[in-house]
């Protein structure tokens, strides 16, 4: 976990799936942006107020500061100060679409990915819940426990548990929290009316609870057990509950509800378990807030594996969407890398932000495609102001 100031959010989502992705290492290789398929389509412009709050984040930290990916691959965007020139040009860039394409192309050179890309999606739930327990509202959806705690184990590791008697040990599972473990603390934030919601805003990360008087109440990431995350999806397919081309949300909240009996007990063989805090301070047409500190935007914002990408990185994404909620066909826009999740592993793998409700949901909850990744690198001021002159010279000739 990455420690952002004011404002943290994990994605957690992954695919649920039935066989884990095999890490790829990153390869990148130059491209041209006229070999990017539709990129003379694309609408740079609607990336600019990203871009300039992305670059106020990214002035507040020390240059030093590691963004992530290994400097000997990702030549620059590694650390805060790679983005100086590029930040100065969106500060004084026009209003326009050629203004900002001639900005993007000048200030950020892209390199594709050499790896076959994978996308999955991520989304805020949107569930039923109450303040007070009462009625149909009986799940708590607790804040985090004072007790729950980040040390160093004596290899360095970074372990998160708690002290028992002067002793560290592993925090309570999720069963045993189901148990009652947390009883009596005064952790909970809100009721929610079904163990299964709950389940769903534990994978999410973040979500929006609608209360009975139609208010809501909008939910982020405060912190987790420390126990394994295990993919539900996975187990309902070792156990031949699921075939393994069929595993998506929908279909695992398919499944929980059709079988009440044994929802409980197949839940709880995901000891993980997330914890959240209230966000009064954000307007109910924000995205929720992403690990680089800045609120994500639907179909705008990607969940990326931080040992291979650094967070705030351009990223043109090619792939294809599910028919689910009326957005299916070729899907190919620009993204940035804002957020982070804990089933994106290696090169080319990402999760795509969908935003909320039905329509977000039945996106993300569908998504499971290939595609094709090509991350645009901040360029040095000195290497961008030969870019642009060589192509003026070009334009001239």
């Amino acid at each position: 976990m990455i420690r952002i100031p004011k404002r943290f959010a994990f994605a957690v989502i992954g695919l649920l799936a039935a066989c884990s992705q095999t890490s790829q290492p990153l390869s990148l290789q130059p491209v041209d942006y006229a070999q990017l398929n539709g990129w003379s389509d694309e609408s740079p412009e609607a990336m600019i107020p990203m871009l300039r709050a992305q670059c106020a984040h990214l002035a507040r930290l020390p240059p030093a500061t590691r963004l992530g990916g290994d400097p000997s691959i990702v030549h620059t965007g590694t650390t805060s100060s790679d983005w100086s020139g590029a930040c100065a040009a969106i500060a004084a860039v026009q209003p326009g679409r050629a203004a900002a394409r001639q900005l993007i192309e000048t200030w950020f050179a892209p390199y594709e990915v050499e790896a076959d890309a994978r996308y999955t999606g991520y989304f805020e739930p949107e569930v039923r819940g109450a303040l007070t327990r009462g009625g149909v509202y009986q799940t708590p959806v607790y804040a985090k426990p004072r007790s729950l705690v980040r040390t160093h184990a004596t290899d360095g590791r970074v372990v998160v548990g708690q002290w028992v008697n002067g002793q560290f040990a592993p925090f309570p599972t999720r069963a045993q929290i189901d148990a009652g473990a947390l009883d009596g603390q005064g952790l909970e934030l809100v009721w929610l009316a079904s163990p299964i919601d709950l389940f769903f805003l534990q994978i999410q990360g973040a979500g929006r609870v609608v209360l009975p008087d139609g208010s809501t109440l909008r939910l982020a990431y405060d912190g987790r057990n420390g126990q394994p995350y295990v993919p539900l999806g996975r187990l309902l397919v070792d156990e031949n509950q699921l075939p393994p081309d069929q595993v998506s949300m929908q279909t695992i909240r398919d499944w929980l509800t059709a079988h009440p009996d044994q929802a409980r007990t197949e839940m709880e063989r995901n000891p993980n378990y997330v914890f959240f805090r209230r966000l009064d301070d954000v307007g109910p047409t924000e995205g929720a807030p992403g690990a680089f500190g800045i609120d994500l935007t639907p179909g705008r914002s990607l969940a990326v594996d931080r040992s291979v990408m650094p967070l705030g990185l351009p990223v043109w994404v090619e792939t294809t969407l599910p028919t689910q909620g009326g957005m299916g066909g070729a899907w190919h826009h620009l993204t940035l890398a804002q957020d982070l999740g804990t089933d994106i592993n290696g090169a080319g793998r990402a999760d795509l932000y969908t935003g909320w409700g039905p329509q977000a949901q039945a996106v993300a909850g569908n998504l499971h495609a290939g595609g094709r990744m090509v991350l645009l690198l901040p360029r040095r001021a000195e290497v961008a102001h030969t870019a642009a002159a060589t192509d003026a010279s070009a334009q001239d000739q």
